[in-house]
This record gives structure tokens, C-alpha cells and sequence, in this order.
């Protein structure tokens, strides 16, 4: 159901609750939507220290704001893999000689490899390259026990570009809406990159040109302001504060709740990396789950099996099952799984080894408004935001509760 066709709301004191839920979510979208903040900038500190101040107002104890170095944009990172990739295939189309030939596509191997590390966050390389600002993310606690729960939603916003443009994702949603699979949004660089490693002399110019084409699409971004994201992901920082409102009220047995809320995702989960180091060697696999609430303003929840590029991050099925499960339980529909062609911060939770979910939304097989300047508080589903509450409320207890 779109935004401006509210779902009805049950009278009596069900009813009140729901409003007073819907009028929170409402609220916090529309204040963090008015932040610019974009990865590691100002905007995002401001940001980070209004969420802190939510949390606070929460009761969460140890509340704070953490710093961390991270680039301010995935584009220049990319950028040069495809640069490489175009360079090393016309390498390999101008080599007269086999070693040349080999050499030119050894690079674009090499720069293929290093993107999808880069892409699915499994390593980096190239972030220490572009100029890199000063990110900032917020953590927050709830209560004590042997168990941790931890709850993740990203506060900054993307920038815009042409890369964007609904006209390019189109073909992607009328793919994932018949499949339940986005496409990758690196999936056309990656194939010119294979088209570069593989193919002959005829394919290895056409690669060549076309991902200098995609490195300047890419590049294109930089121009611009951040969105508003208000759906991504001013909605699931506001699930976020919803969630630990009612894991105040009713807590979880023996659990300790951890909030993340992390910035410079949209750069490349910048955030999240430099909390899992922190946390690294602190968490118990076995007694830990990570719930990510991410673009949920859209229409439809669903849960993530699989994201990422060519080499996607696949998550545990006994994990989408638990959502699933715990949907069932608690008379709430089970979501569907997706696969996503692009990243969102539970991905590295997975990488490190730790049980996680991921809650997004979609509608007619998108995010609408994606990543545009039309990405406002008046265009998010606020009743798909509360389903999204209401699914990880109730993943959170069928776990704590097992």
C-alpha cells in the first residue's frame, strides 16, 4: 500500500497504540530526513548525535558517538577497478605479443577480483586510495544478559546521480518483481570486466569503452547533494528507535540489546566495519543475532537469503527461516526471500561469522524513489515501517525466547 493511501487503524486502545507508533515513526523520518547526511560529512555527525539524543530519551545506557576514518563515496573506488579493467583490455587488444596480450588481461582479472571483494565488503583494498573524511555512528544499549542482540539501521543517505535514474532501473525491478531477485547493480561493469578477461580483440575494445562509460556514470554522483532518504534509511533508523522503545517496555530474557546505528554505509559499510572491529573477538556466534532494518518504508517487508554482486553473501536459511517462523507465530504474514543485487550492513555481520537478518521492503519490485532527490518523508509507507517493527519484534523474541 502506497503512502498516500493510509491503512485504516483499528479504534479502541489497540488503535490509540498504533497511531501514537505511526506518529513516532512519522516523526523521526521527518527530523532525519532534514539532516543532509551524506558519508562521513558534518551532516552525518549531526545526524549521529540526533540519534544519540533518541536513544537517550530511550533510557539506552552507554549511549555514544563513535568516529572512524572511511571514504565519502564508493564512486571513486569503483571508478578506478573499471579504469583498470578498461586500461588492461586495450592492453590485450593492442598486444602484438602473447605476454602483452596476457598481461592486459591478467589486469582486468585482477581489477574484476578486487571490485567484487570491494563490492560485497570482503576486502577493500581500494578504500585507503580515495580522500577519505571522518564518519561517524552511534551505539546504545538496552539491558544485560549472556545474549546479545544487536539492532542495525544506517543513518546517512546517499547521493544522487544518473546512475539513479528510474529509466536504468527499470528493467531491474520488472526482473525482480517476476523473480524475487535484484538484479546486481555492478552487473554490467563486472560482465564488461569479464568481456575484458575473456573475449577477443572486437570484445575487448567494446569493454574497454564501455566501462569507461560506466566509470564516468559513476563519477557522475559526485556532483551531487545528498537525498533526503527518507525511506533509505531515515525509515529504518526510525524502525530502529521503535524497536528498542518496545524492547524498553517488555524486555528480552537474559539478553542484552545492542542499537548500532552506523554511517557511511552508502560509501560501503564503512560504519559497520569499524564497529565489528571493535566488537571482534567480544561476540559469541552462538549467542548472538543481528537484525538489519534497512529501506523499509517501501510497501512489502521481505528478508535477504543472498546480496552482493557476482559472489554474493549468502545468509544462514536457518536464519530466514527464524523470520519466517517467528512471522508465522505471531500472525504476521512471512516475508518473502530476496536476493539483492547490492549491500546492506548485515552483510559483513555475515562475513565476521555472526547469525544475521536483513528486513528491507519493496513495491513493484523496487525501492521507490531510489537514491533521488524524491526520496521524501511524505512518499514512505509509515504502516509498512510499523509491519517491519512488528516482524523484527518478533523475530527478537522467538530467538531470545528458543
Amino acid at each position: 500500500m502506497s503512502a498516500s493511501a493510509p491503512e485504516p487503524v483499528a479504534s479502541g486502545p489497540a488503535g490509540d497504540a498504533e497511531r501514537a507508533a505511526r506518529a513516532r515513526i512519522a516523526r523521526d523520518i521527518a527530523e532525519l530526513a532534514a539532516i543532509a547526511r551524506g558519508s562521513a560529512t558534518p551532516g552525518e555527525h549531526a545526524a549521529a548525535h540526533w540519534a544519540a539524543a533518541r536513544l537517550r530519551e530511550l533510557g539506552a545506557a552507554d549511549v555514544r558517538v563513535t568516529h572512524f576514518r572511511y571514504r565519502r563515496s564508493f564512486a571513486q573506488a569503483h571508478a578506478l577497478h573499471m579504469a583498470a579493467a578498461a586500461g588492461g583490455a586495450l592492453v590485450a587488444a593492442a598486444g602484438r605479443r602473447r605476454a602483452a596480450r596476457l598481461l592486459g588481461r591478467l589486469v582486468a582479472g585482477a581489477a574484476l577480483l578486487s571490485f567484487e571483494l570491494d563490492y560485497s565488503g570482503r576486502r577493500q583494498f581500494a578504500r585507503q586510495l580515495p580522500p577519505a573524511g571522518e564518519g561517524a555512528s552511534v551505539n546504545g544499549r538496552l539491558g544485560e544478559g549472556p545474549r546479545t542482540l544487536v539492532v542495525v539501521a544506517h543513518l546517512d543517505a546517499a547521493l544522487t546521480g544518473a546512475i539513479w535514474s528510474p529509466v536504468l532501473l527499470r528493467a531491474g525491478d520488472a526482473w525482480a518483481r517476476r523473480s524475487g531477485r535484484r538484479a546486481s547493480l555492478a552487473l554490467l561493469p563486472e560482465l564488461a570486466m569479464l568481456a575484458a578477461l575473456l573475449g577477443g580483440r572486437r570484445a575487448l575494445r567494446s569493454a574497454a569503452g564501455a566501462l569507461v562509460g560506466f566509470a564516468a556514470l559513476v563519477l557522475e554522483c559526485l556532483r551531487h547533494e545528498p537525498v533526503p532518504g527518507a525511506n533509505d534509511n531515515a525509515s529504518g533508523v526510525a524502525a530502529a528507535l521503535e524497536l528498542a522503545r518496545r524492547l524498553s517496555e517488555q524486555s528480552l530474557p537474559a539478553t542484552r540489546v545492542e542499537v548500532i546505528l552506523p554511517g557511511c554505509e552508502e560509501a560501503g559499510m564503512g560504519g559497520m566495519a569499524a564497529w565489528l572491529a571493535e566488537a571482534k573477538g567480544k561476540l559469541d556466534p552462538a549467542r548472538t543475532l543481528l537484525i538489519g532494518l534497512d529501506t523499509v518504508g517501501s510497501g512489502e517487508p521481505i528478508v535477504l537469503a543472498a546480496e552482493g554482486g557476482l559472489w554474493p553473501v549468502r545468509y544462514r536459511p536457518e536464519d530466514v527461516q527464524l523470520v519466517r517462523r517467528a512471522a508465522t507465530a505471531r500472525g504476521l504474514d512471512p516475508p518473502r526471500p530476496w536476493r539483492l543485487g547490492a549491500w546492506t550492513d548485515p552483510a559483513l555481520a555475515r562475513l565476521a561469522g555472526l547469525p544475521a537478518v536483513s528486513l528491507l521492503s519493496v513495491r513493484d519490485g523496487g525501492f521507490p524513489n531510489y537514491h533521488r532527490p524524491s526520496d521524501t518523508p511524505d512518499r514512505v509507507d509509515v504502516g509498512c515501517v510499523l509491519r517491519c517493527v512488528e516482524l523484527a519484534e518478533a523475530v527478537a523474541r522467538e530467538w531470545a525466547e528458543a
